[in-house]
């Protein structure tokens, strides 16, 4: 395996694909073309050198990736808007009148933070205090961190099952596929076709899937060894703790797309079993527009270094 750094995520009929400060969003559009737009996104740690230091550029692109995937998953669902749309209600007018062009922008500010307090709340939180009803009959407090633990696991994995069954989400889930075999193709030395890419696995190390749940087996780790008396105070730093466990996990799963030791297969092995519920087996048109993605903002000739040759002619490309 050879790590290409890049990365994406699966938008509505399309994918986003991410290398370094460009990326590109391409989606099928309905009437059956590929519509590919590629543009720059630098993030909110820009090109400073404390957004790249380890633990902190943890958190940094974790932000940075929720707010591009929010823009990409604006711009394709654009094409899918139907016709004859409802003007604006009364508080987007307000909204563009107070502030102009910067108004989606601030708004998807808003999603995201919202988004990120919701899951901080049902995740950390919540399983803390579901936890609660066990203390009566559990004088561990280390079980009780296991127990808690294990609550936060099974919340995440039937938030994710329940997602899965919807129609529109696995079609989602099956161009996350198609992202995750493009990068894997790559990775492993193949030129990038609709055949190579087919046979290609649809599980990668680097997934987000797989980075949520370290950060659920990190806070287990974390919470048994960190204790406090005050509930008060038991609640305050499974809030504050979580940029670092969010910094930790990043660092393990930035470790596991490098690297091919065993050790470190075998740790990424339950991650990519959660990818069996979030990445489908994509169709062939789904795989195109993922190659049409990466070729967009990826070299990939170049990174594997050598020339490619027509099988079947015998000619090189």
């Amino acid at each position: 395996m050879k790590p290409s750094g890049i990365g994406g995520q699966a938008v509505l009929e399309g994918i986003m694909m991410k290398n370094k400060e460009r990326y590109s969003v391409a989606v099928r559009k309905p009437d059956g073309e590929i519509e590919v737009k590629v543009d720059v996104h630098e993030g909110i740690g820009g090109r400073s050198m404390w957004a790249k230091l380890p633990l902190v550029r943890g958190v940094v692109n974790f932000v940075d990736s929720l707010v591009l995937g929010m823009e990409t998953l604006t711009f394709s669902a654009g094409f899918y808007e139907e016709e004859g749309e409802e003007e604006p209600g009364g508080f987007e007018r307000f909204l563009l009148k107070l502030f102009g062009e910067k108004a989606e922008r601030i708004v998807m500010g808003f999603t995201v933070a919202f988004s990120i307090v919701m899951a901080v709340g049902i995740f950390m939180v919540l399983p803390y205090f579901i936890s609660n009803f066990f203390r009566s009959y559990v004088v561990s407090n280390t079980l009780l961190a296991v127990i808690e633990g294990g609550i936060r696991l099974g919340l995440f994995v039937l938030y994710v099952v329940l997602i899965s069954s919807m129609k529109d989400i696995r079609r989602v889930y099956m161009y996350h596929g198609a992202e995750h075999k493009c990068i894997n193709c790559i990775e492993r030395g193949r030129e990038l076709n609709v055949k190579n890419v087919r046979k290609s696995s649809r599980y990668h190390s680097r997934c987000g899937t797989s980075f949520l749940f370290i950060v659920m087996i990190i806070s287990i780790i974390f919470f048994i060894f960190i204790r406090v008396e005050s509930p008060v105070l038991r609640v305050a730093f499974r809030i504050l703790l979580i940029p670092v466990i969010a910094g930790v996990s990043y660092e393990f799963i930035r470790l596991a797309g490098r690297s091919d030791n065993v050790l470190v297969r075998i740790l990424s092995l339950p991650g990519k079993g959660m990818q069996m519920l979030t990445t489908k087996e994509p169709e062939d048109d789904m795989i195109e527009v993922a190659m049409a993605a990466v070729e967009a903002v990826f070299d990939w000739r170049e990174f594997l270094g050598y020339p490619l040759y027509d099988e079947e002619e015998g000619e090189e490309l």
